[in-house]
């Protein structure tokens, strides 16, 4: 593997340089007031790039599985019943986590490369009433597939049958790349970690909640210590940590959060849809299909690659690795050998983009696929070379200057 190749797994993502030298600097004191102007410019950032004026965010030292365990200690009581859609190899993670902590979860069990179905969410919810399911579960983005689900249509669902559960969203490999609404969608708590959309190193779990979630701390009876929100909240009032902090991540974050705003999140959003797009172009142009079943299942930050049946698709990978010096991401759990991953999410660009499709396409080749050298890299040429729309408001101000 070469250090001078970008990146192309679904996370740890590609650094700017900037949030490289952000995060490396001196040791300071965490209990001093500096720590405080790195903390709170971080959750404000945060909690705008979460769509949101009034989630409590809360940013621990772990990863985004550490948010998962947050998001169910700080509000569920042992025995309680909750529901999801196990559709990819991270939501049934999180499934699992549920039922090693003693919940009774109610499995939707649906198709890898399948998006989550509201309509059966909500008559899971609408046959629920006793109103036993405390929370509902939603994978925004799943990983493992590349598959996009929609999170309005599962609160849409939710309000239809008129259930007062509480909504966790793993927003891991969405938030920060794709749109995120977490007040618009009624999200009650919101999970991701520093290392994808953010930009930064493994290291932070990075989790929003809701004022009804807020509600749930005192009596959720769940074991929990390192992963309060209550500790936490109370430090946060004192610029402080309840522990030590991973202070050149969050002053690292809090520069990611700026760059993110200053792009303009929805040319964030637009950046990385054009990406995937090429990404998608070129499957085609290799005769290749993608893992997500329909295009409204089309994840903009990830996208899991099929190979023909009897080819092992890790062997594209390891190739990669050893001949090209280049990572991309191998198919896990249902679609282990089946798939490979392009991670397209991050600091990212066209033209990164199209040395990792040229590089797939040499693995390809020499691995013996029937593919044309060019096909797929010219496919998303023609997708990048097309006129970009700006952003209306980045136009508007043009127009006023």
């Amino acid at each position: 593997m070469s250090f001078q190749n970008p990146v192309f797994i679904p996370g740890p993502t590609n650094m700017p340089e900037a949030i490289r030298k952000a995060c490396d600097m001196p040791t300071i004191d965490h209990r001093s007031p500096l720590f405080g102007q790195m903390l709170h410019p971080a959750i404000e950032g945060v909690r705008k790039v979460m769509k949101s004026s009034s989630a409590e965010i809360f940013i621990f030292p772990s990863t985004g599985t550490g948010g998962w365990e947050t998001a169910l200690t700080n509000t569920l009581s042992p025995g309680d019943k909750v529901l999801m859609a196990r559709n990819g190899m991270f939501s049934h993670r999180w499934i699992d986590m549920c039922q090693r902590h003693g919940l009774d979860v109610q499995i939707i069990e649906t198709p890898w490369g399948h998006g989550i179905d509201a309509a059966e969410y909500e008559a899971a919810l609408t046959a629920d009433t006793g109103h036993q399911i405390k929370a509902v579960l939603a994978t925004h983005n799943e990983t493992a597939t590349g598959v996009l689900s929609d999170i309005a249509a599962v609160r849409r669902a939710m309000d239809a049958a008129n259930h007062p559960a509480l909504l966790f969203v793993d927003g891991v490999s969405s938030i920060g790349s794709m749109n995120f609404e977490f007040d618009a969608w009624g999200v009650d708590v919101a999970v991701t970690g520093s290392q994808k959309g953010f930009m930064l190193p493994p290291g932070l779990a990075i989790v929003g909640f809701s004022a009804k979630a807020m509600d749930m701390t005192e009596g959720a009876k769940l074991p929990r210590t390192f992963f309060d929100i209550r500790d936490m909240e109370k430090a946060y009032a004192n610029n402080a940590y309840p522990y030590t902090p991973a202070v050149g991540l969050i002053n690292g974050l809090s520069l990611a959060c700026d760059m993110l705003l200053k792009e303009g999140l929805e040319n964030v959003f637009a950046r990385h849809h054009r990406i995937a797009e090429g990404v998608r172009a070129a499957v085609g142009g290799w005769g290749l299909e993608m893992c997500a079943a329909r295009p409204e299942f089309y994840s903009d930050s990830v996208s899991a690659v099929r190979t023909p049946a009897g080819f092992d698709a890790t062997s594209i990978v390891q190739h990669a690795a050893t001949k090209y010096g280049m990572a991309f991401g191998v198919g896990l759990g249902e679609v282990a050998g089946k798939v490979f991953r392009i991670g397209h999410l991050g600091s990212l660009t066209d033209a990164m983009m199209l040395s990792g499709l040229a590089t797939v396409e040499m693995c390809m080749v020499d691995l013996g696929l029937d593919v044309k050298l060019g096909s797929g890299v010219a496919a998303a040429q023609a997708v990048y070379m097309a006129p970009q729309v700006m952003d209306k408001k980045v136009m508007a101000k043009k127009d006023a200057a």
